[in-house]
């Protein structure tokens, strides 16, 4: 049995697939990986996403320490995101998956 975050699992690929599931999650960090990003931005270049769901899911990111929030006292409000070296160090499994998907799916690139 492994305990993290509180939470008890089987098996590390549980852990994993637990910090990385949501529908969203995986793009933002794809995205992340550009560089820093603002909120606005991330809506944007995550298609279909509500704001709610946006708001949710980087709360968790967060959360999990894979990305960092930042925001200015500014007004009105200026709040950025960036991966953390966790978060950067799940890219390689997210490249994987990019490159698994268009050769044997045969799809087309995403934006980069």
């Amino acid at each position: 049995m492994i305990e993290h975050n509180g939470r008890r699992y089987h098996c590390p690929v549980e852990v994993a697939m637990d910090t990385l599931s949501g529908k969203w999650k995986c793009l933002m960090l794809w995205h992340l990986n550009d560089g820093v990003k603002r909120y606005k931005e991330l809506e944007r270049i995550v298609p279909g996403v509500s704001q709610k769901m946006l708001s949710q899911q980087l709360k968790e990111l967060e959360r999990d320490g894979l990305i960092t929030r930042k925001v200015y006292p500014e007004v009105p409000p200026r709040v950025e995101y960036a991966l953390t070296e966790l978060g950067k160090s799940a890219f390689p499994i997210l490249s994987m998956m990019h490159h698994w998907a268009t050769e044997k799916l045969e799809l087309r690139q995403c934006e980069e």
